[in-house]
C-alpha cells in the first residue's frame, strides 16, 4: 500500500484501501473534483491483437496537491465523497 493515511487538513483524514492507478489530469474545472483518465491496452482474443481502451474516475483533489490540467497523479481508492467520487488523488507525479 502505498500511503494508508493521507492528511486533507488539520482535522481530517483519510484512509486509502483497495485499488490504486496512475493517470493525467483532463478537467479540474469542480471544487475539490478532478477527472483522471487511465489509459491501457485490452488483449481481444478473436483478433488476437490488442485494442486502446481508457478510463475515467473522479477524484478528491486536496488543497494540499492541488493537480491541475495535465498533471500526471497517483490516485488510491477510499471512502465516497459523493455519487461517483470514491478516489482520492495521493501524490503528483510530473507535469
Amino acid at each position: 500500500m502505498i500511503l494508508n493515511i493521507i492528511r486533507m487538513n488539520v482535522s481530517t483524514r483519510v484512509s486509502t484501501r483497495g485499488r490504486t492507478f496512475e493517470g493525467i489530469v483532463i478537467k479540474d474545472k469542480a471544487t475539490k473534483t478532478v477527472v483522471v483518465e487511465r489509459n491501457y491496452l485490452v488483449y481481444v482474443p478473436k483478433y488476437e491483437r490488442y485494442m486502446k481502451a481508457r478510463t475515467r474516475f473522479l477524484a478528491r483533489n486536496p488543497e494540499e496537491i492541488n493537480a491541475k490540467v495535465g498533471d500526471k497523479v497517483k490516485i488510491a481508492e477510499c471512502k465516497r465523497f459523493g455519487k461517483n467520487v470514491s478516489f482520492i488523488v495521493v501524490e503528483k507525479i510530473n507535469k
